[in-house]
């Protein structure tokens, strides 16, 4: 390695930004400042079009974006494209949906950030969960319904192989990531696993953005729900009492009927 080589070694860095649910104006103050930073952006595809507005026109920008069945590049490459971008000299501005160690694999390129020695600073930002929450006012705690919140991930790893048991019930918030796609199934191993059929569900598509829909059912319902409405990702399933909570005027579009009773 040369002393430029060196030198530009020495400068790069790379930060992982959580870019939040969607809306740019959840974005952090230091968030902001690191984007402005930013020599190159490396972004996912669920970052919101309002946030990637705010990259610098000279940045140069990277899509790594992941869908269930297509990645654009695998976790490794990714990594592997961070240390050396950072390795060139730049300011490498890592974009997240949500928050980086929130289900979005920040762990992993911190780790291969450390190995490689390169500088790395991670910024955390509104998760998907928190977000879309506070948009539907729904509480994910609340001392009358829940003291416990747990997350979980409904595609990392086959359902068979997670134990879900005593994560949902009374006094408990459940909120499931990446679980669209399989929610006929969730619904069988929640029941299947003690829940009560008539457990209150909320899912919150698009969450904090202006289109933005709430939708409820009980337990035993969530998979039609699911088809009835043709939910589509981003969306997260919040299963618990305070499924029923929130109000529906401060949203776009109104919460949808029960199709079973829920009090």
């Amino acid at each position: 390695m040369t002393i430029a080589d060196k030198s530009a070694a020495a400068t790069g860095r790379v930060i992982l930004v959580g870019a939040g649910p969607g809306a740019a104006d959840l974005l952090t103050l230091r968030a902001a400042r690191a984007l402005a930073a930013a020599d190159v952006v490396v972004h996912d595809g669920l970052v919101g079009a309002d946030v990637m507005a705010m990259v610098p026109a000279g940045a140069r920008l990277v899509s790594v974006a992941k869908r269930r069945d297509r990645h654009t590049m695998q976790q490794a490459d990714i990594g592997a494209l961070l240390v050396r971008e950072a390795q060139a000299g730049h300011v490498v501005v890592r974009l997240k949906g949500g928050d980086p160690f929130i289900f979005g694999r920040g762990g992993e390129e911190v780790s291969a950030c450390n190995a490689a020695g390169i500088a790395v600073e991670v910024i955390p930002g509104v998760s998907a969960a928190l977000g879309g929450a506070a948009a539907a006012l729904m509480p994910l705690t609340h001392r009358d319904h829940a003291s416990i919140v747990s997350f979980v991930a409904g595609e990392c790893r086959g359902l068979a192989d997670q134990n879900w048991v005593g994560l949902a019930g009374k006094g408990r918030t459940l909120v499931i990531y990446m679980g669209v796609t399989g929610a006929d199934r969730i619904a069988e191993k929640l029941i299947g696993d003690g829940l009560a059929p008539d457990t209150p569900v909320a899912i919150l598509e698009r969450a904090t953005l202006a289109d933005m829909r709430v939708l409820r059912a009980c337990l035993a319902d969530l998979g039609g729900l699911v088809a009835r409405e043709a939910v589509i990702s981003p969306a997260l399933i919040i299963v618990g009492d305070v499924a029923t909570l929130g109000a529906d005027a401060a949203l776009t579009q109104i919460t949808k009927a029960l199709p079973c009773p829920i009090s």
